[in-house]
Order: C-alpha cells, then structure tokens, then sequence
C-alpha cells in the first residue's frame, strides 16, 4: 500500500511540474513601451506638452495601463526633461529628434497619442487617438480611438480619464498579439535596389560559375533573413524590390536588432562582389542604390 501511495505521489508531482513549466513556456516576452505625443515633424515637442494638459494626462494615464498589466515603461516627459541635447529641441525636424529619444530609451514599442475635444449643443466628449507602431522599422502595430461619452460638463480630464480605461484593455491586446508575432516570425522590412543614372553594373551581371547578381543577392537574403523569409516582389534587370524580408527582434546578447546594422551587413556583401552601393532608410523601406 505504501509503495502504491508513493507511486501515486510521485504521479502528482509530476503532472503538477508538467503544469508549471508548460504555464512558464506559456507566458509571453512583453514589449517595454513608451508613449509620446502625436507631433508633425515642424512642432517642438516639449512645447506641446507644457501648453496642453490633456496630452499629459493622457500619455500619463495609458503608461499608467501598461504599467499595472506589467509592461515595462520609459517615461518619455521625464526622458524629454534629461535629454542633454536640449540644442535637439528646437532643431528644425522633430521627427528626427523624437527617434533619437527613441532609440536610446530601449523601447521596444512606441505609442503615439493626441486628444481631441469636441463640443456640442448635445454635450461635450473626448477622443483619444492612439497608435502603436515598432520603434525599429516605424511599422504600425494598432490604432485606436478611445471615445468618452458625452456629458455636459468642461471637465476634461474626467471624460479623458473615463474614455482610456474603458478601452485601454483591448489596445493592449492588440499590441501584445502584434509583438508576439514579431518574437516569433520577425520584424518586417522591405528593400528596393536599383542602379545609380549611367551605371555599368546591372542585375544581369555574370559572375563564377555563371551567378548572376540577381542570384547572388537571393543567396544572401537566404542566409541573412529571419528563418530565410524573404519574398521577392519582382526584378528586371535595373531593379529588384523585395517586398517582404524578416529580420529577428534582437541579437544574440540581447540588444534589439538594428535595421541599419542589416543593412551594413548587405552592403558589405556588395562590397565584397566588387560594388559600391548608397542607402536610404525610412522605417521599415530600405533603399540600395549601386553605382
């Protein structure tokens, strides 16, 4: 009997070890996320912060969200505040100011958010817009409009403070879904190549053992793309558009992967092949130019 109920025990155990380490497998990587202010590339971004209080709360309410569903967070009004290239401020693009903010604060994930009021004989609301977008490629992950309902009241942080947690949770998911699909299949870019006005290199030309470029760059992408996914959309022999490349979240110590590292890689392959080539990087469109 007592060998019977060991054995049992055992048993048990087992299946309870089974259990926690498939719920351990289970759980997901969360992304760490930072919310700014919707900005066009000319407007000073601490400027909007200072003159609109719906704009701080609101970035302070949905940091707050993520933050009690475990997210980790960057504050950005407290990185904006410390950033010592405050010259940075009042540079003419900032947009390019805003992706300096990015890149070093570690954020796997930005959110962009502005409100906006919207007053009738019927009663006042709130919108609050968000979109989530990967800060390695600017890819858009979800969009979403949180609306509060409409009182008659000039109480907006109450109406800001409503419509974001009764939407908040559904954002969330969105965003966690898109992440997880990045962890697994990769982020998604895409690359044109063409050849510089007047160029005597083409995607036709011959090398060892009869390899065209073309079919060298496809060797390439083969070994280098996110478990060899990459699509080609076309190629003719002064251009070559891949629409679709994967690339992994991060390298192997850890640190997030940089589109523009990848792209280094490839044209030092070009340089390898006896080509010197130009690029341009907007998100997640990479643009090769051979000379």
């Amino acid at each position: 009997m007592k060998n019977i109920l060991s054995l049992l025990l055992i048993f048990f155990m087992s299946i309870n070890t089974n259990y926690v380490m498939s719920q351990t497998e289970k759980r997901t990587v969360q992304p760490k996320i930072m919310v700014v202010p919707r900005a066009n590339s000319y407007q000073d971004l601490s400027s909007i912060l200072e003159s609109n209080p719906n704009v701080r709360l609101s970035i302070s309410l949905i940091k707050e969200a993520f933050n009690k569903r475990g997210f980790p967070t960057v504050d950005f009004m407290a990185k904006l505040k410390n950033n010592q290239g405050q010259d940075a401020m009042e540079a003419a693009n900032q947009t390019d100011y805003k992706q300096e903010l990015l890149e070093s604060s570690g954020a796997d994930i930005y959110i962009e958010t502005e409100t906006i009021i919207d007053r009738t004989s019927s009663g006042n609301n709130i919108s609050v817009i968000v979109s989530a977008f990967d800060a390695g490629t600017s890819m858009s992950l979800a969009n979403k409009s949180f609306q509060s309902p409409r009182f008659f009241t000039e109480s907006f942080d109450k109406l800001i403070q409503t419509a974001v947690s009764e939407n908040i949770d559904d954002f969330m998911n969105q965003i966690q879904k898109s992440f997880d699909d990045m962890v697994l299949n990769g982020r998604l870019l895409s690359m044109s190549i063409t050849f510089a006005e007047n160029s005597e290199n083409n995607m036709d030309k011959e090398f060892d053992n009869f390899e065209l470029l073309s079919d060298k760059i496809e060797s390439w992408l083969g070994k280098n793309a996110h478990k060899s996914y990459y699509h080609i959309q076309g190629v003719t022999s002064n251009k070559m558009i891949i629409d679709e490349i994967r690339v992994p979240m991060t390298e192997e110590d850890g640190t997030s992967f940089r589109t523009a590292k990848f792209v280094q890689s490839f044209r030092k392959y070009l340089g390898d092949l006896g080509l010197t080539s130009s690029r341009d990087l907007k998100g997640a469109q990479i643009f090769i130019t051979i000379q």
